[in-house]
């Protein structure tokens, strides 16, 4: 069932610790109605959108630039350069570094792969990465320790990941990543829980975790939302985007600090402990 309830908006706190909004969102590489699409993720306000199936072909970049911009975003990482998983984020975030990792591949089966980040909301230092895991059951499981070993590798305190698990709660590899982090949706639901499909949602094979630290606000398919309209879901893609709200610690304290150059922007952020 959906919900009335809004999440919380994006805001610093004055502990220094962060709410911000994260979208795990399967895009099918953008080939139903990409003005429906961009308008879903900017009904949703996000601060970081975690993709799946974006472009990798044909002028990706140009493509998937043309989504961030439509929905008041800018590209993070991710692609082609990940088979797939990329990340969008608001200009909220101060990003740290970038990584995309191909995953290794199984002969005949798809390439996958990961696109990570570290970034900061204002005091708040966030690991972030975005999946898309194997149809095949074997190569899905030792994917998901690929990932959980990733994570871990990004030495940050605090993390999120949302993706496209190809399996539901009750499977190995959702399993195995639920008991080392947080399920979004069993921590705090809201929305609606099945991702796929659009037209007739009948199971959840998208989802957002988070490590333990991270308060979990809200989680689920923003069904109710205001300005997600049903027409847009059906019309977006072939999954319905999860919606998480989340509060991140502090994890740095003020203090003199050198600049930070991305894209040709320089940042100043204070010094982490």
């Amino acid at each position: 069932m959906a919900t009335t309830i809004t999440l919380p908006n994006s805001r610093a706190e004055s502990d220094g610790s962060a709410v911000i909004r994260v979208l795990s969102y399967n895009i099918r590489s953008m080939r139903d109605d990409t003005d429906a699409l961009a308008r879903v993720i900017s009904a949703c306000a996000p601060d970081l959108v975690l993709v799946q199936e974006a472009p990798r072909f044909f002028r990706w970049r140009k493509k998937l630039a043309r989504l961030a911009a439509a929905s008041d975003l800018v590209v993070l990482s991710g692609g082609a350069t990940a088979a797939g998983p990329a990340l969008l984020c608001s200009l909220r975030a101060t990003v740290e570094r970038t990584e995309d990792v191909l995953l290794p591949l199984t002969p005949g089966l798809h390439r996958r792969g990961l696109a990570t980040a570290v970034v900061r909301f204002g005091g708040a230092r966030l690991g972030v990465i975005s999946c898309h895991l194997s149809l095949r059951k074997d190569e899905r499981y030792a994917q998901g320790g690929m990932l959980l070993d990733r994570l871990a590798g990004l030495g940050t305190a605090h993390a999120v990941v949302g993706g496209d698990l190809n399996e539901r709660p009750d499977g190995p590899t959702f399993a195995r990543l639920a008991t080392a982090l947080q399920d979004g949706r069993a921590a705090a639901p809201w929305g609606a829980e099945h991702t796929w499909t659009p037209a007739d949602p009948y199971q959840r094979i998208d989802a957002i975790f988070a490590t333990r630290g991270v308060e979990v606000l809200g989680c689920g398919v923003p069904l109710g939302h205001p300005g997600v309209t049903q027409r847009d879901l059906r019309a977006a893609t072939d999954h319905l985007p999860v919606l998480a709200a989340l509060r991140v610690p502090a994890s740095w304290t003020q203090g003199p600090a050198g600049p930070i150059t991305w894209t040709g922007r320089t940042d100043h952020m204070d010094r982490p402990d």
